[in-house]
């Protein structure tokens, strides 16, 4: 067996625990995770704001992300708006503090939930929404096996400039045909 369900090479995919919510309140002060996790006015949120956001899961599975060496919370990972008859569901992936970015937590988080949706879920498509000013986002989706379906021309307005929303996504037959997916599936 080449690994767990909830575990890559760089990252576990946990509960969340009480402590969490203090780390998590830091992440709702940064304006760059605030703006690249969602197309939303950029808002900080409170502690009570952030415990009621983790109990309303109807048709969504979210999960805390850890890194392996340190076990710290560094993100957060979520298969969410499924639509069961349609074996489809979107993506949501955040990385909290700008020290934890560009190290391949990301890339390796994207591949433990990839094989959750496809492997544990059944799904059989994965989409998701990326800003275009947000390129290290867009190389991680393709380098996991998302491919481009879509644009919304001027979605998002920052600081007076519109930018566009790319649609991505992948398939299960996609998935399962990359090399590295099924090293990966637990047996």
């Amino acid at each position: 067996m080449q690994g767990h369900l909830f575990t890559g090479q760089l990252v576990k995919l946990t509960a969340y625990k009480a402590e969490d919510i203090a780390v998590m309140e830091k992440w709702h002060e940064d304006d760059v995770y605030l703006r690249n996790v969602d197309t939303d006015i950029a808002f900080p949120k409170s502690k009570s704001e952030i415990e009621s956001d983790l109990k309303s899961h109807s048709n969504s599975f979210e999960f805390a992300l850890r890194n392996l060496d340190k076990d710290e919370l560094i993100g957060f990972v979520a298969i969410h708006s499924i639509e069961w008859n349609n074996q489809k569901g979107l993506l949501a992936i955040g990385i909290g503090e700008a020290k934890n970015r560009n190290k391949g937590y990301g890339s390796d988080a994207l591949k433990v939930i990839l094989r959750y949706a496809f492997h544990e879920l059944n799904l059989n498509r994965v989409g998701l929404d990326v800003i275009e000013y947000n390129p290290g986002g867009v190389r991680a989706y393709e380098k996991a096996g998302f491919k481009h379906e879509g644009r919304l021309r001027s979605a998002v307005n920052r600081d007076g400039k519109f930018y566009d929303l790319l649609n991505m996504g992948i398939l299960r037959s996609e998935w399962t045909g990359a090399e590295y997916s099924e090293l990966d599936v637990v047996k």
